[in-house]
């Protein structure tokens, strides 16, 4: 069942703090959020028509690392667009960006609490918000949000599993196989710190793998990544 409401702060708010009575994978959509957030507490403002959802998660056995559903929330989001659109015009972005033709359509945001996280997604189904220095895409209306989510939560259910029953080797493979390729240059913001390489994967804990102009290799465990 997704809960569904016309508005609230935020969506990652209004479950974790509500968890206690919540099941294991409930979802809230709501209509309106006044206080949405991105990466790094980054205000992120919706648009009627567009998805503003987040999903419970109380970890399980099998699932000690957290950071690793970012992956498969990732994948979920890329199957449910892709059920709706070309397959070949979407890639996912580390961390947690799913662009179509090279735009931004949607974003990943998970906040934790104890045994408990909480994963929310912003996607642009409808209109795309103009964001400073970046490219924004939507899909023109051509899912409702109540559709969408159903297709979301079915999804990420999926992934999910799929996660706990075979581990991350699993999820890292297929996330690689819908990001950018090897060798795309990169450019990574930590700060006030920037560095340019070339995308060479993922470590084995998920953390991006960048190869420096000298060959060296440098692993990110955050940062902002921009191609080109």
């Amino acid at each position: 069942m997704i809960i569904h409401i016309e508005e609230v702060g935020s969506t990652n708010d209004w479950l974790l703090e509500r968890a206690a009575g919540l099941e294991d994978g409930q979802w809230l959509r709501v209509d309106r959020q006044s206080a949405g957030r991105g990466r790094q507490q980054r205000p992120w403002q919706g648009s009627p028509g567009n998805l503003a959802a987040s999903c419970l998660v109380r970890l399980q056995p099998g699932e000690d690392r957290a950071a690793e559903l970012g992956f498969v929330a990732a994948l979920a989001l890329h199957e449910s667009v892709a059920s709706v659109v070309d397959g070949s015009r979407l890639r996912l972005k580390w961390p947690n960006d799913l662009l179509l033709d090279g735009a931004k359509l949607s974003g990943i945001l998970l906040e934790r609490t104890g045994a408990e996280v909480v994963i929310g997604f912003g996607v642009n189904l409808a209109t795309a918000p103009e964001v400073t220095g970046r490219r924004t895409a939507s899909l023109g209306g051509i899912v409702a949000p109540d559709i969408f989510c159903e297709m979301l939560a079915a999804s990420f259910a999926k992934w999910r599993c799929l996660w706990r029953e075979n581990g991350f080797a699993l999820i890292r493979s297929r996330w690689l196989a819908l990001a950018h390729p090897p060798g795309t240059a990169l450019q990574v913001t930590t700060g006030a710190i920037v560095t340019n390489g070339r995308f060479a994967g993922l470590a084995e804990d998920g953390a991006l793998m960048l190869q420096l102009p000298d060959n060296s290799m440098q692993v990110v465990h955050a940062g902002d990544v921009w191609e080109g």
